[in-house]
């Protein structure tokens, strides 16, 4: 069932808020075997904060050591919904050759096994071909002659003296819930058990290290079972590694751009002063709003990496432009502080306000795109302003620098 809720109004609830409230009422109902309340989500992580894959060989050691983790999970008041993919299967019945009275009745255990498959299964006899496709020719019992497993067990087999011996007599039977499917995780069988937190009362590590404290005092219960923790801290993980990455190949592909541009090593550098001034800014909103640092702002970061640069780039290209046409190094940065400080204003501010609405949420809060736009509206108005002062002084020092290099050479 999937629930769609309106937006949220002064005195609305939160979506944990009204999940809290059905759950207990929901999970009494009588009939399902399994119930899981699942907040969906925009982005990542999308799994939940607690994912973890019971390895082993055996399944009922397996079973067996998931409800002992979801034991330890319920004992935590902080932790809900908690589940696993291994719901009970249907009833089977297993057969097993009993060797004495197969040996007595002087039946082989393969052709008691053989009959049983024809009986119920089938044996393919022969193959052919039919339009490119091949066709498997299978031999099995009627249907009809068996209406029931009671059936089966009353078929009979010739013995060598000409008598007949039911199945019955030659196997051992037991009736049983079988699984419902068989997974595997690195080439092993496993079951996840996943449960939820509430993340006003819990984060996602500490729930994580207090299942694992607890599993470590009954580890000696499962000497072959391992544990592989994924979930959230999986999806964070991969997330900050392809944010890093991309954030590097940004700032490359912007080196790259200005050094052609420049023609210097340096000056591209200076430029990108401003990306960790732009991140000052970021942190700077987030302490003032009290927003934690989330995936969706780092998201911002990487863009306001090259939006950041642009006052930059008018100031040093300013006063390069007026070192080439013969005035000197202090008068050129004077001149391109005061000549470009409008036009750099006016380009932050027409960005800013664009993103303004979506920030502060004015038009409706956005959870995906609100902590991008804050993230870039907060870092492009502390690094306009840090750039305004900072990039002349650097220039102004670093270029003097160059220029004695230059003679000494």
């Amino acid at each position: 069932m999937l629930v769609s809720l309106n937006a949220r109004r002064d005195n609305g609830r939160t979506v944990d808020e009204i999940m809290d409230a059905l759950r207990d009422d929901v999970q009494q109902v009588a009939g399902p075997t399994r119930i899981t309340l699942l907040r969906l989500a925009g982005g990542p992580p999308v799994t939940k904060p607690i994912s973890i894959k019971v390895r082993g060989e055996d399944i009922a050691e397996i079973r067996a050591a998931a409800e002992d983790l979801k034991n330890i999970m319920r004992r935590q008041p902080s932790i809900k919904d908690i589940s696993d993919d291994s719901p009970p299967g249907q009833l089977e019945m297993l057969l097993r050759v009993n060797s004495d009275s197969a040996r007595r009745a002087g039946i082989s255990p393969d052709t008691i096994a053989r009959t049983v498959r024809l009986l119920v299964d089938g044996e393919v006899v022969a193959t052919m071909q039919d339009r490119g496709e091949e066709l498997e020719l299978r031999v099995r019992a009627r249907h009809e002659e068996l209406q029931s497993p009671d059936d089966l067990l009353r078929y009979t087999l010739p013995t060598a003296n000409g008598d007949g011996v039911p199945l019955w007599t030659l196997l051992e039977t037991s009736k049983d819930r079988g699984p419902a499917n068989i997974r595997h995780y690195n080439f092993r069988r496993a079951i996840t058990v996943e449960a939820d937190i509430d993340k006003q009362q819990l984060d996602t590590v500490t729930a994580n290290n207090y299942v694992l404290d607890e599993w470590e005092n009954i580890r000696q219960k499962y000497p072959d079972i391992d544990l592989d923790f994924s979930g959230e801290l999986d999806d964070i993980q991969e997330s900050l590694d392809a944010i890093f990455v991309l954030f590097l190949f940004g700032l490359g592909l912007i080196y790259l751009i200005l050094g052609t541009q420049f023609r210097s090593y340096f000056q591209p550098l200076m430029i990108l002063c401003t990306v960790p001034m732009a991140f000052t800014g970021v942190v700077l909103g987030l302490l003032i709003n009290q927003n934690p640092l989330s995936l969706f702002t780092l998201y911002g970061v990487v863009a306001l990496a090259g939006i950041a640069v642009n006052s930059a780039i008018v100031l040093i290209s300013a006063a390069n432009d007026r070192l080439r046409m013969g005035m000197s190094l202090l008068h050129a940065t004077i001149y391109a502080a005061r000549r470009r400080v409008i036009p750099i204003i006016i380009t932050s501010l027409t960005t800013v306000a664009g993103l303004f609405s979506l920030a502060t949420g004015l038009g409706g809060r956005s959870l995906l795109w609100g902590p991008v736009a804050t993230s870039i509206v907060w870092g492009l108005t502390f690094s306009t302003v840090l750039t305004l002062f900072s990039i002349p002084l650097i220039y102004r020092l670093t270029m003097v620098r160059s220029k004695r290099v230059t003679r000494e050479h």
